[in-house]
């Protein structure tokens, strides 16, 4: 196969090709090389080109993945009928909710065994989550009384790191029962804030991505 002389036709070949081996064989199972096998001759130096690593294509299928769920996010955010407080708790919500996120806990693999990944998911978290979702919709709730704190902005960073760290399974590893007692304590203290964020639905999003995390082969 010639090389293609259309970049954005070539990232999507390769991000197709990947994801598929992804989704087959999980990310710690899928060697660069599998990619570029995959490929019908596309250069090495091609893949290469596009994308350092099997980190920066592992993220780059990420963000396919994570397009309709921002679409959703920002439909909420910007919803002119809904408090601050609604706002927020939809948004954590509809995060939990989304089919794909099914998919993420079944194929990829514990963050801290892989820094890269973990560096690159915490810089998405603080240049675009955090200011552009969560940071917003506090400040809305106090400026509408339905949020009571005086840092909005460190409310929607400590949130955020929790939820995306402590609470992550793929970050730190942990059974079915102790996960749900980490989020309950995590509601209880938002809860003292007057913020009552996740309820019993959301909580067992949480013990069934911990269930899929843990059945993973080793």
């Amino acid at each position: 196969m010639a090389r293609n002389k259309y970049p954005e036709e070539t990232i999507r070949l390769i991000l197709d090709v990947a994801q598929q081996l992804f989704l087959e064989k999980g990310y710690e199972h899928t060697s660069i090389q599998e990619i570029i096998n995959g490929l019908g001759g596309l250069s090495k130096g091609a893949v290469y080109h596009h994308f350092k690593s099997k980190e920066e294509i592992f993220n780059a299928v990420g963000d396919r993945f994570n397009k309709q769920i921002i679409r959703e996010l920002t439909a909420i955010r910007d919803d002119s009928r809904l408090t601050g407080y609604e706002k927020l708790k939809r948004i954590f919500y509809q995060s939990l909710s989304s089919a794909d996120r099914d998919i993420v806990f079944t194929v990829a693999p514990n963050m801290l065994k892989h820094s890269k990944l973990l560096a690159m998911q915490m810089h998405e978290i603080f240049s675009d989550v955090v200011p552009h979702y969560v940071q917003p919709v506090i400040e809305q709730g106090v400026s509408d009384g339905s949020i009571l704190t005086e840092y909005p902005k460190e409310l929607a960073e400590v949130i955020t790191m929790l939820t995306n760290l402590w609470l992550n399974p793929l970050v730190i590893e942990t059974d079915v029962d102790s996960m749900e007692k980490r989020v309950r304590f995590f509601n209880s203290i938002l809860k003292n804030m007057g913020i009552e964020l996740l309820d019993e639905q959301m909580i067992e999003s949480y013990r069934r991505y911990c269930a899929l995390v843990n059945q993973k082969p080793k």
